[in-house]
């Protein structure tokens, strides 16, 4: 059974590209015809190409391996940080900062000076020291939690990244090919479609937006879901197993007197 259907992203505008002089050549394959200058997506192939990455992500989340979502343009940022933190993924919605993922240690590094902030807080240095000071480090912990978000939690590089429009996220695009990350991405007529996964789309419309991110959300939600119930089933079974190899105890010999 599909994810979603041809009306639903009919109804949302998934079907709108770009005008036909912005077009990727490399988009023909996923464009269905020209209408008043503007291409049209097929929306057969959405369909598909979204139960495909749908089905991969599901599998990731159920490996228990982490995606990072990408979204910076206005249109897609609330969308993501609402949906993707529900099902407890890490997400970008301000600006990518160079090396995010090519020069992970260093973003480590930031995230741990965020953590010696917060301790700051909770053992009493920071009532130690000027206000001048008290506001400087404020000033620096807020500028770090805008730009790493969400991936303060992430400790280690994530299996696949999930981008929202690929033409405008094109360093991350960049990077995650780099070090052979998965790359999962809605991609506009005018945008280059060599990823791993391709979801022909409208990546303007938050209606679009909306819709595609909620399905790769509920994937995920699902591959989590089937990963605890996994868990579970092992754990009740390795318990209810009796343990083998253990000394049987002797038995006391008694004797009868005559």
């Amino acid at each position: 059974m599909s994810r979603t259907d041809f009306k639903q992203l009919l109804d949302a505008g998934a079907h709108f590209g770009h005008l036909k002089r912005k077009w990727n050549p490399a988009m023909a394959p996923y464009i269905f015809m020209e209408r008043n200058g503007i291409h049209i997506i097929d929306l057969h192939k959405t369909v598909a190409k979204i139960d495909e990455a749908a089905a991969a992500l599901k599998q990731i989340a159920k490996s228990g391996r982490k995606i990072l979502f990408v979204a910076t343009k206005k249109q897609a940022k609330d969308i993501v940080a609402e949906k993707i933190k529900a099902c407890g993924m890490p997400y970008i919605t301000e600006r990518w900062s160079g090396g995010m993922l090519t020069n992970f240690p260093t973003i480590r590094k930031a995230v741990k000076k965020m953590d010696t902030i917060d301790n700051m807080h909770t053992n009493g240095t920071f009532d130690n020291i000027s206000k001048r000071e008290k506001l400087q480090i404020s000033r620096q912990r807020g500028k770090l939690e805008k730009n790493l978000g969400s991936i303060a939690d992430m400790k280690r590089l994530p299996a696949a990244i999930f981008i929202v429009d690929v033409h405008k996220e094109k360093i991350a695009v960049r990077e995650a090919k780099k070090i052979g990350i998965q790359i999962f991405g809605i991609v506009d007529t005018n945008s280059n479609p060599n990823i791993d996964f391709v979801v022909p789309a409208n990546d303007d419309a938050t209606k679009s937006i909306s819709l595609i991110i909620d399905i790769m959300a509920n994937a995920v939600t699902e591959g989590l879901a089937e990963r605890s119930t996994q868990k579970k089933e092992k754990n009740e079974g390795s318990s209810e197993q009796t343990p083998r190899g253990g000394k049987r105890r002797a038995r006391k010999k008694t004797t009868e007197k005559v």
